[in-house]
């Protein structure tokens, strides 16, 4: 398992974001170098972990609970030919572009070392938005992504430091528990269902999807 590449943001203006000022960094390409990921603060304040990145909608995107966007480069090669064109590394707005990974069988609470020193741990789902849509400008592509059921994985940063395209990825810690990444998405999307059973996730989980979870089993 490795980490292929490293992407951070070339921000641009758009008329798909309702961000500040129209501003979005969901355009990343990979960058040579190490790059130092650090955990960026609370959301609406922080913004990406990796320094030299750029998120727009700090309000909806971001902090410390989305610090990383992980997407396996094996599920950006099974959109290639239902887009009809090839997909870069980052083209899906992702921070780690991964290989020989199951970033969506990653149950929550799953922590990575990448590199030396970079521990991360699952914690959520990608739920497609607008800026998502219209970046790649594919009709219905909301409906189409949901309905793939491949999100890739949200991330936050235990331990600081650095990483860079080629570093080796290991699964450190992988609790007991059935709530992967795609079984989440699923509870937060189509099967509202599944949410009482996510809480089995624990402290790991997302925030709002915790509470998501809370308000459905008082309910």
């Amino acid at each position: 398992m490795e980490l292929l590449s490293v992407n951070v943001a070339t921000p641009h203006r758009a008329p798909y974001t309702d961000a500040p000022g129209n501003l979005t960094g969901i355009d990343k390409r990979p960058i040579a170098g190490p790059v130092r990921v650090t955990a960026p603060g609370q959301k609406g304040i922080g913004g990406s972990a990796l320094a030299g990145d750029t998120i727009g909608d700090q309000h909806h995107h971001g902090g410390n609970d989305q610090a990383v966007y992980a997407f396996a480069r094996e599920d950006l090669d099974s959109w290639e030919p239902g887009l009809g064109r090839d997909l870069t590394n980052g083209a899906f707005g992702e921070n780690l572009t991964t290989r020989g990974l199951d970033v969506n069988d990653a149950l929550i609470g799953e922590r990575w070392l990448i590199g030396d020193d970079v521990i991360l741990e699952v914690n959520s789902a990608r739920i497609p938005c607008s800026t998502f849509a219209g970046w790649l400008d594919e009709r219905g592509w909301v409906k189409r992504f949901t309905d793939a059921g491949a999100p890739g994985a949200y991330l936050r940063v235990i331990q600081p430091g650095e990483v860079r395209g080629g570093d080796p990825i290991r699964i450190v810690h992988r609790p007991d528990h059935e709530v992967t990444v795609t079984f989440l998405f699923r509870a937060l999307t189509i099967r509202p269902e599944l949410l009482p059973r996510v809480l089995a996730a624990g402290d790991a989980l997302h925030p709002e999807a915790h509470r998501k979870a809370l308000r459905r089993t008082a309910g």
